[in-house]
């Protein structure tokens, strides 16, 4: 009988953003680079930076970035667009809402929405949106599960 190996599933590795020029230039790179490196602790890929051309924001690990890349008709979305992010407990989504919302004490480009609070019974998932200078917002959740469930439980 042959032993069944099961298959790992695709993993989010990235996103790519297309911004103009401008935003890439040293000063805006310098921006980027502080906001989200203060508030989310990313830090640059420097040996793929290309003034003007290309900022590789590194999300914790070498394989989870944000590719940002010139274009002449960069991304445009509409205001709640965005791309998540789950923290492993209410606390950090706290602490990092609390930089955010510092952050944006000293910048009025930073955008925060929320905190969001919504009880599912088996979960309650917390939530808030933060942007900046990028076309889509980030969206941050907490997964508060109940005891016995959890992600991959299925339901009834």
């Amino acid at each position: 009988m042959e032993k069944s190996v099961e298959k790992p599933i695709p993993i989010f590795n990235h996103i790519a953003i297309s911004v103009s020029a401008d935003l890439l230039n040293e000063s805006g790179r310098k921006k980027l680079l502080d906001f989200y490196g203060t508030v989310f602790g990313y830090t640059e890929m420097p040996s793929m930076t290309k003034d003007k051309e290309l900022l590789v924001l590194r999300v914790h690990s070498n394989q989870q970035f944000i590719y940002l890349t010139a274009n002449d008709n960069p991304m445009q979305c509409p205001a709640m667009d965005h791309f998540g992010l789950s923290v492993s407990s209410p606390e950090q989504l706290y602490d990092i809402l609390e930089k955010a919302k510092q952050y944006q004490k000293k910048d009025s480009d930073v955008v925060v929405e929320g905190p969001n609070l919504e009880d599912f019974e088996v979960l309650k998932l917390h939530s808030f949106y933060v942007g900046y200078l990028l076309p889509m917002m980030l969206e941050i959740q907490c997964f508060d599960w109940q005891e016995g469930f959890d992600a991959d439980s299925l339901p009834d």
